[in-house]
């Protein structure tokens, strides 16, 4: 059976596909695979770019059975199956009155996924989603099974939050909830000169910050969403499909393709799309307005970078799209996440801020990413691992201080790489040799 992910760049036939039901299942799985001399790659929803989940042996899909679900209602903590989508999680933990205190802009994820490559969301006191995570049950490479937290297995506990799926196959993760609260989300286009002056204050006065830039354009569309115990203003059905149908998805799609054929057009159709972006403001469940509806493909790149050396890389930025970015319709998406203490975390040790841009699907995107790419990193930025980049072990060791302990305890756990890929060979090293 082919494999292939969500925005179709990266696709592959492996040997054998393989559904999970329970843990029983993944044991046996990477048992055989030990005996056959094979590897073994847990898959999720496919929505990296990068290759780091291609499984080139045996596609595992972990459980993902929603009637797995542990709450304890005393401490908020919940163990999920590993394979759950975020957006199945959502809803299951908001009928319980939970929910989880930050999310990226997309659920469609697998929680094992959205944690193993680092997703983050926004707000510049809120730590990424692997920083929730309060113990981990995990398959390793001999077919054990090692439950892990701050207390057991601490070592591998901190390393297997952000793990890339390198130390093994994730079966269920407990995460720390909060009470289900709703967010006041509002909406407004900004001239771009005006958001970067007082981008401090913005980042500051708000629990969740956000803004995109459409090269070739002026115009900023900032989105600020923070706690309230309103109940409203609401968005009615017509506007929530105007604004994430029609105009985010639909419209938008059109738009890309007039970019692709007619690159000449495209800066008055950022223009255009800069000042149609939805304005205005209500109130929803939290997970509701953290995430949006991606129907429209792309591939994207993005580099978090120290907070400090936000302006620094928004000019460099900007100058390298004026060159390179002539047909490019995605706007440039910037978000805010406090440090963790995540080995590999990108804000591990440092407040960080995220600079993502993406090109549609099928469109040439090496000249604009390089371009991008040289700034970011210029600048200490540390690549998404689920985003197109082309950093390797030799340029990523450098990045990050715990790098080699990472690389020991992997070559430690899996020394014969039976969880390895082409990928994680190239930004870890293949197992047992050295980078430096």
């Amino acid at each position: 059976m082919s494999w292939r992910n969500w925005a179709g760049n990266q696709r592959t036939d492996p040997k054998r596909t393989v559904v999970a039901r329970d843990v029983a299942d993944v044991v046996e799985v990477v048992k055989g695979a030990q005996r056959d001399g094979l590897r073994v790659k847990a898959v999720g929803s496919g929505h990296s770019f990068t290759a780091i989940a291609v499984p080139e042996d045996i596609a595992l899909r972990p459980p993902a059975n929603p009637n797995l679900l542990l709450v304890e209602s005393v401490t908020g903590q919940v163990t999920v199956p590993a394979a759950l989508p975020l957006h199945r999680l959502n809803l299951l933990l908001w009928e319980r009155g939970l929910a989880l205190p930050n999310l990226g802009d997309i659920d469609a994820q697998t929680v094992a996924g959205a944690i193993s490559t680092g997703t983050h969301g926004t707000g510049a006191t809120h730590r990424g989603l692997a920083a929730q995570v309060r113990a981990l049950e995990i398959v390793l490479a001999d077919g054990s099974v090692m439950t892990c937290s701050a207390t057991q297995h601490p070592e591998v506990f901190a390393a297997a939050r952000i793990g890339l799926g390198a130390l093994g196959v994730l079966t269920h993760v407990t995460l720390q909830a909060v009470p289900a609260f709703r967010l006041h989300a509002v909406e407004t286009a900004m001239p771009l000169q005006e958001v970067l002056g007082a981008l401090d204050e913005l980042v500051a006065a708000n629990e969740h910050f956000e803004f995109y830039w459409f090269p070739h354009t002026d115009i900023a569309a900032t989105k600020r969403n923070n706690r309230t115990e309103a109940a409203g203003p609401t968005r009615g059905r017509v506007a929530e499909w105007v604004g994430d149908d029609l105009l985010g998805n639909a419209a938008f799609e059109l738009t890309c393709r007039l970019g692709a054929a007619v690159p000449r057009l495209v800066p008055p159709i950022n223009r255009l799309m800069a000042g149609q972006m939805p304005a205005g403001e209500y109130v929803d469940r939290s997970y509701r307005v953290f995430t949006s509806p991606r129907r429209v493909r792309f591939v994207e790149m993005e580099y978090g970078v120290p907070r400090e050396a936000i302006h620094e890389a928004l000019a460099g930025l900007r100058a390298a799209a004026a060159r390179h970015a002539r047909a490019v319709t995605f706007p440039v998406e910037v978000r805010f996440a406090a440090a963790d203490d995540i080995p590999l975390s990108t804000a591990a040790g440092r407040d960080s801020a995220y600079i993502a841009v993406h090109v549609y699907r099928g469109q040439p995107h090496e000249a604009y990413f390089g371009a991008v790419e040289a700034v970011l990193a210029g600048v200490g930025g540390r690549p998404h691992w689920g985003k197109l980049h082309t950093q390797t072990a030799a340029t990523l060791c450098e990045r990050y201080p715990a790098f080699d302990g990472f690389v020991a305890l992997r070559d430690r756990l899996d020394p014969e790489g039976r969880f390895t890929n082409a990928y994680l060979d190239r930004v870890l090293g293949a197992p047992g040799t050295s980078v430096r």
